[in-house]
């Protein structure tokens, strides 16, 4: 029997907007480590679950026809930004919108998007953001598949390019730029983009991003200029914030260090705003967002990527130790033993740590090569990077191996280059797995 007495228990209303993000305490900001852990997500909108569940469903359902409007009209671009609801999950879903929002702390990002490769992200913002006729101009050397796509594909349309190498002075792009203002006037189009890989791949050569701004910038100094994006999968995000260096699109392979355990495939796109909002439409067109489940395992692996980062950094100083001093290697592309005072000083204004991927020169070429990559232990013979185990691989004869000799040739892509991603597992065991295999080079 109810005591009269006794007020009912108030039903909760329902709230469709998640609670604000906590990003500051005390006039602190808090770290992404600290934000990887919560920020983005309210439990209470899912049943109190501390984690958030994979919301696997195709579309979502309206609370009105004229909220369905009202997303609709963001969708199609009618209203700028993201819709401020869920529709379709080609468009966004719950664990995409949480991912996008923490991926943009790390690099202090307006927005991100996230999307099903590395690939597919690089392709829908160049499908975003140039048009016929249009030059793009970016550095070299690329991913083999970035390469392929801005040079056998675009090409197809009439989007021409022009590079310069990952090293150059401001005179040198400078000079790049002018010829990509005569060639676009030329063809009746513009510069479109330009875009950077730095670390490149796979020679960890970095681009100097503050000298590529201001030569932007004085080249083009209207309004209208083309933006610059860089493919940031190397170092990013612990270890460089190109957005800092001028950047305005941060490009990742997700696939690597941000998923980080070799078991997944996806690519994200932070940066500016402005250029995200014309981004984003493309993508709802052509369907290119990363799915939920995919979004779930990326939000799990966030939260361990500085703890991943740092010991995959502390090992590759150890082995790299080890592997310079070593009579069978003939160098190493490695950021934390440069050798050349510019790069050395792009490190310096760019990079906050060396990383864990790096090239490794042996004497001899693709025999040798190919010995030493047959007789490793513990690491694994295979592409990719970035994940918790050591990986090693053969870019001229693998990953690069579509890029017409006389380019690998000019980009020091050769047959003695050996890419190793070192990962976490114990630094002596690592180099005692190296040291039994350089034995039977």
């Amino acid at each position: 029997m109810t005591d009269s007495k006794t007020p009912p228990i108030a039903t909760p209303a329902s709230r469709r907007k998640p609670k604000a993000d906590i990003e500051t305490i005390g006039g602190r900001k808090l770290k992404p480590s600290t934000l990887m852990m919560g920020h983005g997500y309210d439990p209470t909108l899912s049943e109190g679950s501390l984690k958030p569940p994979i919301f696997l469903t195709s579309t979502f359902a309206f609370e009105s026809a004229a909220a369905g409007k009202k997303f609709f009209e963001h969708i199609t671009g009618k209203r700028e930004g993201p819709a401020d609801g869920l529709v379709y999950s080609r468009f966004n879903g719950p664990n995409q919108e949480i991912l996008e929002d923490r991926l943009a702390v790390w690099d202090e990002a307006d927005d991100s998007l996230v999307f099903s490769s590395g690939m597919s992200a690089i392709a829908t913002m160049l499908l975003a953001l140039v048009g016929q006729n249009d030059v793009i101009v970016h550095s070299g050397p690329l991913y083999a598949a970035t390469e392929t796509l801005i040079a056998r594909i675009l090409s197809r349309f009439g989007v021409s390019f022009l590079d310069f190498p990952v090293g150059a002075t401001r005179e040198e792009i400078d000079s790049m730029m002018d010829q990509a203002k005569a060639l676009a006037a030329e063809k009746g189009g513009k510069v479109a983009l330009v875009y950077l890989e730095s670390p490149a791949n796979p020679t960890n050569a970095l681009v100097d991003v503050e000298a590529v701004r201001a030569s932007r910038d004085a080249a083009f100094p209207g309004e209208q200029k083309p933006a610059i994006a860089i493919d940031n999968t190397f170092l990013g995000p612990l270890w460089q914030q190109p957005i800092k260096q001028g950047a305005e699109l941060v490009v990742y392979s997700l696939t690597k260090y941000a998923g980080g355990h070799s078991d997944l495939v996806a690519g994200g796109v932070s940066g500016n705003q402005a250029l995200i909002n014309i981004i984003r439409p493309m993508r709802n067109v052509i369907g290119t967002i990363c799915d939920p489940n995919t979004a779930w395992m990326l939000l799990r692996s966030l939260e361990t990527l500085e703890l991943r980062m740092t010991r995959a950094g502390e090992n590759a100083a150890k082995v790299c130790a080890f592997l310079k001093a070593h009579p069978k290697v003939e160098g190493l592309g490695y950021l934390g033993m440069i050798d050349d005072p510019r790069q050395q000083d792009i490190y310096n204004r760019h990079c906050s740590g060396a990383g864990s991927t790096f090239s490794l020169f042996i004497r001899g070429g693709e025999a040798e090569s190919f010995r030493f990559l047959d007789a490793l232990k513990i690491a694994k013979l295979a592409v990719s990077l970035g994940g918790t185990e050591t990986l090693a691989s053969h870019p001229a004869a693998m990953t690069h191996l579509s890029v017409p000799q006389e380019r690998k040739d000019a980009l020091g892509i050769t047959d003695n280059l050996v890419r190793i991603s070192i990962g976490i597992e114990d630094p002596d065991d690592l180099i005692a797995d190296f040291e039994q295999a350089l034995a039977l080079v």
